[in-house]
């Protein structure tokens, strides 16, 4: 189910961010795979363009009974600079890839460099994706993934 793109209401989105504080991303080990590369197992991860659209999400979210300590926010730069820092800059030869955890990698470092914001979701075993999906039906998400062990579902 595509995401309806809604213009409506900008000044609540602003009214979010002093409502819900809202914890920084921090890009931890558990988080990438064996090769180093972004893969947050258990997370949702989604794009925003702008810093508005990813806090009126994380208020959404929030309302709809995701606790604040399962949201996290990154700039592009914050979010961009920590996926760098976790890239594939050599390939290894021992580890082979068969999926396509740095193509979508790559994909949110391009969208953080664009300007996109990061909300990150710990994506608890009820929280279903179709779920999460409706809730955010008329946000503006540009791009997003959930990280299964071994799968990565599209969101957007």
């Amino acid at each position: 189910m595509p995401f309806r793109r809604n213009v409506r209401e900008p000044m609540l989105a602003v009214a979010c961010v002093k409502e819900l504080p809202m914890k920084r991303f921090h890009l931890v080990p558990a988080m990438t795979n064996m090769r180093g590369v972004f893969y947050p197992t258990g997370h949702m991860v989604l794009m925003f363009p702008s810093a508005e659209d990813a806090a009126r999400a994380a208020e959404l979210l929030h309302k709809d009974g995701v606790s604040p300590d399962d949201l996290s926010l990154a700039t592009p730069e914050e979010f961009e600079n920590q996926l760098a820092a976790a890239s594939e800059d050599d390939d290894d030869l021992l580890l082979p890839s068969v999926g396509t955890e740095a193509e979508t990698a790559l994909r949110f470092r391009r969208l953080a460099h664009q300007g996109h914001h990061a909300l990150v979701v710990h994506a608890a075993s009820g929280l279903s994706s179709d779920h999460v999906v409706d809730v955010l039906r008329d946000t503006h998400v540009s791009y997003g993934q959930r990280y299964r062990f071994l799968v990565i579902e599209d969101l957007v």
